[in-house]
């Protein structure tokens, strides 16, 4: 057979010689906005351009899936923003030092604050929109405590937060008449070594291959958190797609090595496979709930007895980590959260989607505690943007998971939320400005370079197709699941809660046999499952080796990233690691400085606001 090489590396015009698919032969769509990812971050974003003016017909968002159906709705516990339902003295300022804490001084100061200004306002607009936000008696938004935050800011609606956030923005853009393609698997971006030409993609339904011809794309793909064998994603989300389809476009990652592990994801020795890993939301805590190990213990009393089981995500994760490597975890394999001492009706009206999903498991949260194991969460780093997203590839945006700067080296429970909302904002209103002042990439009145720019976009998408569609339909040796499943496991092992520097270095070696083996994959058609995995597996190879080496080169412990063989943080090293390509294509690791925040937000950092856990008891 032919090498499919592709899934480890990637092609392009100048690396194979395979002969091109013709035209006539795939699907091409002319738009001047492409948006990719059909979560919170993509629809925000869609919608932005609208008001702003951009025609909806000029847009399209596509997804991997049905309408709808995206990551966000799994995110449960709430969504940040400063609104001072029950706590008038907190501010955007205040929530801004609690993020950039959180995040142990390594976020983008700026971005940070471009959330926390805009959240307030944002979470009314929301509101406006027919969010189904949960209420006090006064009728106001409601607002939980969430780990390591100083006040009461994140809002919610029950414990289905990111469903009902996502299902208003839906509502809102097909009300905004925007279009939407489901089922379209975005395989590559194009360029023409500047700026962004279109992307390549295929639908997953119909094996069909499309091309689509854009001035600007925005990449709004999730993260990478299930490329580890125990995550609380979907298996086919979250894999990569964002930051490896910018990296290999020629934008760089950032801070990679920062992957968080949620303390509380379902065992799966106790509930079934299938729920191993899936969130148990941070809300149950925020609501009264408490931990205990196999012997009885309210162990976080040893590790934080000051915030307790809403300390840090990265605290609280190593806390339970350590009980059940000491001996001290349940017969499945984890530890015990607890609300049963709240009132049933209580339980029921805070977290009724936690309470279903238990009672359908013959455990009652009202009666019984529940089995919870840290899990891979969420990825703080992502893809290098500047202030409104744009990536160093002209015409490039990436947003929501995809981008990196906000959550610095643990991300602040109910940001991820907040990061799609104001940045969708932000992007949005830049992209629109830009399109406004008639920055047409396909060279507007100029017929000639308007022809150029198209034969260079189906040149390459050719040569690519045709290595897609050798890649379908071939008999090699491995099974693109099964080296996927590697790569979870390689990370899991030396890239997760606790690395060390031997065990990184072997997982890169672990990772380039994967590679060697990649470029002998047995595939079904463009339909099957199978390609689908060969696809992941090309992304999960970059954004995995990214991983590792920003883990490698990070020689100190920091939020989520704890190198037993340096286990100190390490005042010098309050800098971003950057991921980039070398002049032969191979990764290149450096180091960038981190910004400073504002006076007011400095201000808001020396006051030393802190969570008092115990207004809960």
């Amino acid at each position: 057979m032919e090498s499919s090489h592709w899934t480890a590396a990637g092609a392009s015009p100048e690396s194979t010689d395979r002969e091109r698919v013709g035209r006539d032969d795939y699907e091409t769509v002319e738009r001047r906005v492409l948006v990719v990812g059909a979560g919170a971050a993509g629809a925000r974003t869609a919608i932005e351009l609208v008001e702003q003016g951009v025609d909806p017909e000029d847009l399209l968002v596509v997804g991997k899936r049905g309408h709808g159906d995206a990551h966000t709705t799994w995110a449960r516990g709430g969504i940040n923003g400063a609104l001072g339902t029950h706590d008038p003295e907190d501010d955007w300022t205040v929530h801004a030092a609690d993020t950039l804490n959180e995040g142990h001084h390594v976020n983008d100061p700026g971005k940070v604050e471009t959330v926390t200004k805009r959240m307030p306002a944002l979470l009314r607009e929301l509101d406006e929109w027919g969010m189904a936000f949960s209420r006090t008696e006064d009728g106001e938004i409601d607002q939980r405590y969430f780990g390591a935050q100083s006040f009461r800011r994140t809002a919610f609606a029950g414990d289905h937060t990111g469903e009902s956030l996502l299902d208003t923005l839906v509502e809102r853009a097909q009300d905004l008449a925007i279009p939407y393609r489901e089922d379209l698997f975005v395989s590559d971006l194009v360029t023409d070594g500047d700026r962004v030409l279109g992307a390549a993609a295929v639908d997953i339904d119909s094996g069909e291959f499309v091309a689509v011809d854009a001035e600007v794309v925005v990449l709004a793909a999730g993260g990478y958190t299930s490329l580890y064998s125990r995550h609380s994603s979907r298996d086919d989300e979250n894999t990569g797609d964002g930051p490896a389809l910018a990296y290999r476009a020629g934008a760089d990652l950032l801070d990679m090595e920062f992957v968080q592990f949620h303390p509380t994801g379902m065992v799966g020795a106790r509930y079934g496979d299938e729920w191993d890993g899936r969130l148990v939301t941070e809300a149950v805590r925020g609501e009264g709930g408490r931990l205990y190990n196999a012997e009885g213990e309210r162990f976080m009393e040893r590790y934080s007895p000051d915030q307790m089981e809403l300390d840090a995500r990265d605290v609280v994760a190593r806390a339970i980590a350590k009980e059940i490597a000491e001996g001290r975890g349940t017969d499945s394999g984890g530890v015990y959260l607890d609300i049963s001492h709240r009132d049933r009706d209580f339980i029921e009206e805070r977290l009724p989607r936690m309470y279903e999903r238990f009672a359908d498991l013959s455990v009652d949260m009202a009666e019984q505690p529940v089995e919870v194991a840290p899990t891979a969460h969420y990825g703080m780093g992502g893809v290098v943007v500047d202030d409104v997203g744009e990536t160093a590839v002209d015409d490039l945006y990436a947003i929501g998971e995809t981008m990196a700067g906000v959550h610095g080296a643990n991300r602040l429970g109910g940001n991820s939320l907040a990061e799609t909302i104001a940045f969708g904002e932000v992007t949005g209103q830049a992209v629109a400005e830009r399109l406004a002042a008639g920055d047409d990439s396909r060279g507007g009145g100029d017929t000639g370079a308007a022809e150029d720019r198209a034969a260079d976009l189906h040149a390459r998408v050719g040569a690519h197709f045709a290595d897609l569609a050798a890649l379908s339909d071939s008999d090699g040796t491995h099974d693109p699941e099964a080296l996927l499943d590697e790569v979870r496991e390689s990370l899991w092992t030396h890239a997760g809660i606790l690395r060390e520097g031997e065990g990184l270095a072997a997982a890169l070696d672990e990772l380039d046999d994967i590679r060697e083996r990649a470029a002998d994959l047995a595939v079904g058609d463009r339909t099957d499952r199978s390609f689908e995995f060969a696809l992941d597996l090309g992304f999960a190879l970059t954004v995995a080796e990214a991983i590792l080496r920003g883990a490698l080169e990070r020689a100190e412990s920091r939020g989520a990233h704890v190198r037993t063989d340096y286990p100190e943080t390490d005042p010098d090293w309050r800098r971003s690691v950057v991921i980039g390509r070398d002049s032969v294509g191979a990764m290149r690791v450096d180091t960038a400085p981190v910004g400073t925040p504002s006076e007011a937000v400095q201000e808001a950092l020396d006051a030393g606001y802190e969570l008092d856990y115990h207004q809960l008891e």
